[in-house]
C-alpha cells in the first residue's frame, strides 16, 4: 500500500490518527530547512544577523552562498529571500540525478544547483568540489562566505586528497557501510582522505568571513561529524583512522593508496586535518539550525495541544532499526497495558 493511501485509511479507522498527523507535522515543520535558516538569518537593512553574529553589508565586497546535503536547495533559497542582491555568486549541490549547473529554484539566478551521489560518492561531487575550491580560493579579507549544510553532505561533496582516486574513495565508502560501521567511523576517514573535509573547506575560504548555518542528522551534533566538519576544527586523527580500520579488520583490504595515504598521516609525512586553535577558524562562526531535539520538541508541544500525556524517552537512541523497532514495539505494549512509561 502507498503511503497516502494508508494515511487516508489510517484517518478513516483511527479518530486519533488526525492528530497523530498534526503531531508529525508539527515536528517535521519544526526543523524545516527554510525555517530553520529564517529563524537565524535576518536582515535590517544593511545590517545582517546570523545567529549571533552581526556583519555590516557596507563593509563586505562579496557574499559567496555555498550549500552542500539533501536540503541545500531550500536552505539556500531561503537565504537568497533575505540576500539576494548581495549575492555575487553561489554553488548548491544536493542528491538527485538532475542536469548539473541548473539556476537556482525560486527565480534566484544568482546561484548554480547541482546534483551528486549519496552515500557512495561520484563524479559529480567532485566535479562540483573543485568548482567551489576554485571560487574559495578567490576570497579576499572583505568577503563573506555562507555555507549551508545539511545531512549527506559529506557524500555529496567530495574531492580526494592527492593520489587518491574516487574509486578509491568509492570501495572504501562501500566497505564501511557494508561491515555496520557508524557515521562517525565513516566520516573520520572520510576527513583524512579530502581537501574539503575536517576543516578543510574554511582553509580555502580564509581569509574572508565564514558563517555555517547546519541542520543536523546526526546524534547529539557534533559539529566535526556533521558531513564530516568542513568547517571546524577536527578532533580525529590519523591513528583513530587507523583503529577503526583495524576494528573492521580492513586495513589489508582497502585500496592501496588509501592505505599509504594513511601510513603518511601515521608517520608525520603529511599534515593531519587543521585543529582547534589554527587561525583559519578565527573568522569562522558554526550555527546549528535545526536537529531531532527542536522535532522532538515541537511534536511534544503538538501532542499536549491535543490532549496526550507527553514523555520524551531519548533522542540519542542508535542502533540497528530492526532490533530499535522492536524495541519500541515493546514500549507501545507496556504503555497499553500498564500506562507506563
Amino acid at each position: 500500500m502507498k503511503p497516502e493511501a494508508f494515511l487516508t485509511q489510517s484517518l478513516h479507522e483511527n479518530p486519533q490518527a488526525e492528530q497523530i498527523t498534526r503531531i508529525l507535522a508539527a515536528a517535521i515543520n519544526a526543523v524545516d530547512p527554510g525555517r530553520a535558516v529564517r529563524r537565524y538569518l535576518s536582515r535590517d537593512q544593511n545590517t545582517l544577523i546570523i545567529g549571533t553574529e552581526a556583519y555590516n553589508l557596507t563593509a563586505i565586497d562579496r557574499v559567496f552562498v555555498i550549500g552542500f546535503g539533501k536540503a541545500s536547495v531550500p536552505m539556500a533559497e531561503a537565504a537568497a529571500s533575505v540576500l539576494w542582491e548581495r549575492i555575487s555568486a553561489g554553488i548548491i549541490v544536493t542528491k538527485g540525478g538532475g542536469e548539473q549547473g541548473g539556476k537556482g529554484g525560486g527565480g534566484y539566478s544568482q546561484f548554480t544547483i547541482n546534483y551528486s551521489s549519496h552515500p557512495v560518492p561520484d563524479e559529480r561531487g567532485v566535479h562540483v568540489a573543485g568548482d567551489i575550491i576554485e571560487l574559495l580560493a578567490t576570497t579576499t579579507d572583505n568577503d563573506l562566505v555562507i555555507c549551508l549544510i545539511s545531512g549527506g553532505g559529506s557524500a555529496l561533496l567530495t574531492s580526494p586528497a592527492p593520489g587518491i582516486s574516487l574509486d578509491d574513495i568509492q570501495a572504501l565508502t562501500k566497505a564501511l557501510l557494508g561491515c555496520g560501521a557508524t557515521i562517525n567511523e565513516v566520516n573520520t576517514l572520510r576527513k583524512h582522505l579530502s581537501q574539503v573535509k575536517g576543516g578543510q573547506l574554511a582553509r580555502w575560504a580564509a581569509p574572508a568571513q565564514m558563517a555555517t548555518l547546519i541542520l543536523s542528522d546526526v546524534i547529539g551534533d557534533p559539529l566535526d561529524v556533521i558531513a564530516s566538519g568542513p568547517t571546524v576544527p577536527d578532533s580525529s586523527t590519523f591513528q583513530d583512522c587507523w583503529q577503526i580500520l583495524e576494528m573492521y579488520q580492513l586495513t589489508e583490504g582497502i585500496p592501496a593508496k588509501i592505505r599509504e595515504h594513511l601510513q603518511a598521516g601515521l608517520d608525520d609525512d603529511i599534515a593531519d586535518t587543521p585543529k582547534m586553535g589554527d587561525p583559519i577558524f578565527e573568522k569562522a562562526h558554526n550555527i546549528i539550525v535545526g536537529n531531532n531535539l527542536q522535532a522532538a520538541q515541537a511534536a511534544i508541544s503538538q501532542a499536549q495541544v491535543e490532549g496526550f500525556n507527553t514523555l520524551l524517552l531519548t533522542t540519542s537512541l542508535q542502533g540497528e532499526a530492526k532490533i530499535i523497532g522492536q524495541t519500541m514495539a515493546a514500549i507501545a505494549a507496556q504503555v497499553v497495558a500498564t500506562g507506563d512509561p
